[in-house]
């Protein structure tokens, strides 16, 4: 076996990992201004700053009043966690989730390619029709597809069961904005579901793992 050898340092940079760390966090402290946000919400928006790497996304960042006592309370409780794409539930951090929660992504179920085609969308949507009773009391988060969001609403439209909290993040060109849009002004039965989303067309698998992470961890960056 061959052995590695460190080469020489050519560079002026950083090794401290966690000096790296702190100095990252108290550089968006020091440059955000999350004044218009529920101080329960700082640290999710510290988190989704540092995901985005500009702390220009500040003013993007929503939420309803809610939601960050809802999708902790929840996950306190055992709640799952609910994803559009593995690259999302890879991004969770099991070590944060308060409950060795489960956390789900039904891309891959064998079911989907065959309902994507038949109702003439896209395979995230049709992952989502697959959650079924998991949702009662769920969290939510969806960071990767628009129409997983859209498809997600109708179905609450049409009386399926409601999450606890909704994080909605997707990235994209078409329908991310009006689906974060549609997210944060619904009207369901039963009164809306508390939502975190990033406005516009930024968003993606990062910055709503991020936010997850803030929310199942409410302390660490308060």
């Amino acid at each position: 076996m061959t052995s590695l050898r460190q080469p020489p340092s050519r560079y002026d940079y950083v090794t401290d990992g966690q000096e790296i760390y702190r100095r990252s966090f108290g550089m968006i402290r020091d440059e955000a201004d999350l004044s218009g946000l529920p101080t329960d919400l700082h640290g999710a928006a510290v988190r989704i700053i540092h995901a985005a790497g500009d702390v220009a996304i500040t003013s993007e960042i929503a939420g309803h009043p809610q939601v960050a006592a809802a999708a902790h309370a929840a996950l306190l409780a055992g709640a799952p966690v609910l994803t559009d794409s593995n690259m999302l539930a890879s991004g969770v951090t099991r070590r944060r989730l308060p409950a060795d929660n489960e956390v789900i992504c039904t891309l891959r179920d064998e079911r989907v390619p065959a309902l994507a085609a038949e109702w003439d969308t896209t395979r995230a949507a049709a992952a989502v029709s697959l959650w079924g009773e998991r949702l009662e009391g769920s969290v939510v988060a969806i960071g990767n597809a628009p129409t997983a969001l859209f498809h997600l609403l109708e179905m609450l439209q049409d009386g399926a069961p409601r999450p606890a909290a909704i994080v909605g993040m997707p990235v994209g060109f078409v329908g991310s904005a009006e689906s974060k849009t549609a997210l944060a002004e619904h009207d369901l039965p039963g009164g809306s579901i508390p939502w975190l989303v990033v406005h516009g067309r930024r968003g993606g698998s990062a910055m709503a793992a991020a936010a997850l992470n803030a929310l199942a961890n409410p302390d660490e960056l308060a």
